[in-house]
């Protein structure tokens, strides 16, 4: 029993070093031409980080705000700009999801695996940092054995180099 106590906390010690490192990377080009999303509209809200979305392929990386300990969600997802216009990015991929408080309980860090498919949309042309971001989401939990459809309705802020 305490042995698996200690192998859990030190998998927990383990994704604690690797946790800020995620949101590090993508966070790292803030002041440059990322972007930064909210998703409120959801019963898992949850706030994104992305890399250039104006790029042909540009990573998200995702952490779950309605909860703080409850779960610790965290998602990363390529994506792949399909169509771009001046006021509309239509986009695809792929994400695994994973939650570092699983360990504490004995459940599989993974959770899932998620497809992607949304637009960002400017909606007033005199703001055009300011996104609509619609996305529709089906998940599969890790075991393949159930899963559900997700749809996110959010607003995004798309810092621009000068």
């Amino acid at each position: 029993m305490i042995a698996s106590a200690t192998h859990s906390l030190n998998h927990l010690i383990e994704m604690k070093k690797l946790f800020p490192f995620l949101f590090l990377l993508p966070s790292l080009t803030a002041f440059g031409q990322a972007s930064v999303a909210y998703y409120p509209f959801n019963t898992n809200s949850f706030l994104s980080v992305s890399t250039i979305p104006n790029r042909a392929v540009w990573l998200d990386a995702r952490v779950q705000t309605n909860t703080l300990f409850g779960s610790l969600a965290t998602t990363l997802a390529p994506m792949i700009n399909i169509r771009r216009t001046t006021t509309a990015n239509y986009y695809v991929g792929a994400s695994v999801r994973f939650n570092a408080l699983n360990s504490l309980a004995d459940a599989d860090v993974l959770e899932g695996y998620g497809l992607h498919v949304g637009v960002r949309v400017v909606p007033l042309t005199i703001l055009p940092n300011v996104r609509v971001a619609f996305e529709v989401s089906p998940f599969a939990r890790a075991n393949f054995k159930s899963g559900i459809f997700y749809s996110y309705l959010g607003v995004a802020y798309q810092f621009n180099k000068k």
